[in-house]
């Protein structure tokens, strides 16, 4: 069994490591009659790893290798996007590319237009982008049509329908928990910091020495009361910066959420917080709900849910992380009295969060190009 959980977290930290958020493209799509207009962002890593556009393979994609290709990433791209009014498909075409900045790189920024053969009753939208080479990939769609709607393409979801009269309540909701839960699966220094909380909630510090904890019952409560507090604290910040009532600027922000993992990881190797670690969990829970706000914006608020889609994707995070403490604790319960948990699991997981918070830090602080991919 602790070979087992030792196998599970170095697995998860090699796939941890990558970024704060996985490969995401931004879809925005406006559809006033007949006429189609709008913006595609695809990150240029992305971009890369599909057509190999660095040519001269420096590692180092430039502007002119990008600029050279444009007519392959715009027949690649709009090959995997199709627009149906009601049943009959809509044109699209690609009318110029730019670059544009995200907080996690540089995307192809490519402006779409089109017509479609009616005014559409209902709109249908199919999106393969990535999926054949990328199962973590996720499309973020922001359309007007006769209204606002957000939406949310996985590989278990490629098809969106919207109509005229707009989303169900149910529908706003499912598809706001759903990106609740992906947020939190698939966003690395969310589940990093989660890690740094989680690989200790089996011990107890007394003085210098991490003993045993006597209840696993009382392990499962007091880490569920952090992961709660993170989501309440979490849940304050997203939602006011994601209804614009403040906007922190995104270096300071992700800066911060670097900082927070790399103290949360450190406090594991070198204590210095080990009471009341739930209020611990809410301060930085502030500071990763105004980190995902962007995306959630990006994502779109409908204009008459937007309390309803909040609550939705705040409950999906709270589903996802208390599923993963599920997951982990009784395991990790299970082998905590054992040498092999303490410097195969306890140490060296939190040495690699610390390492890697920090490696963030200097990248987002600094913005400096460590060779790490930062969020």
């Amino acid at each position: 069994m602790t070979r087992a959980l030792v196998l599970l977290l170095l697995l998860a930290c090699a796939t941890t490591a990558v970024a704060h958020k996985a490969s995401t493209s931004y879809l925005q799509l406006r559809v006033q009659g007949e006429a189609v207009n709008g913006r595609w962002d695809i990150a240029l890593r992305d971009l890369d790893y599909a057509l190999g556009l660095d040519t001269d393979n420096d590692a180092a994609l430039t502007w002119g290798e990008v600029r050279l290709q444009q007519s392959r990433i715009a027949d690649y791209a709009l090959h995997r996007l199709l627009l149906r009014a009601d049943r009959d498909a809509c044109t699209l075409g690609v009318g110029s590319m730019q670059i544009a900045d995200h907080s996690d790189g540089r995307y192809a920024s490519l402006a779409l237009s089109g017509r479609c053969p009616h005014e559409p009753v209902s709109l249908g939208v199919d999106y393969e982008l990535l999926f054949d080479v990328d199962a973590q990939h996720r499309g973020l769609l922001n359309l007007e049509f006769r209204g606002s709607h957000g939406g949310l393409f996985e590989p278990e979801r490629r098809t969106l329908r919207f109509n005229a009269a707009g989303a169900s309540g149910m529908s706003v909701f499912t598809q706001y928990f759903r990106a609740g839960v992906a947020h939190v699966w698939t966003g690395w220094d969310h589940m990093l910091f989660l890690a740094a909380l989680f690989l200790p909630a089996v011990l107890r510090r007394r003085g210098r020495e991490w003993l045993p904890a006597a209840s696993m019952k009382k392990a499962l409560t007091d880490t569920a009361v952090m992961v709660t507090a993170f989501t309440l604290a979490h849940a304050l910040t997203l939602s006011l910066a994601a209804t614009g009532v403040f906007s922190p600027p995104t270096r300071w922000v992700e800066s911060a959420v670097a900082a927070s993992v790399l103290f949360a990881g450190l406090n594991n190797l070198v204590p210095m917080v080990y009471r009341g670690l739930f209020w611990l969990a809410a301060a930085f829970g502030l500071v990763h709900g105004a980190a995902i706000a962007g995306a959630l914006i990006e994502l779109g608020l409908p204009a008459g849910d937007r309390v309803w889609a909040l609550l939705a994707f705040n409950l999906g995070v709270e589903a996802a992380q208390l599923a993963v403490l599920a997951a982990v604790i009784p395991p990790s319960f299970i082998c905590r009295g054992s040498v092999a948990y303490h410097w195969g699991v306890l140490m060296p997981g939190s040495l690699f969060i610390t390492v890697v918070g920090a490696l963030w830090l200097i990248q987002r602080a600094l913005n400096v190009d460590l060779g790490i991919p930062s969020s």
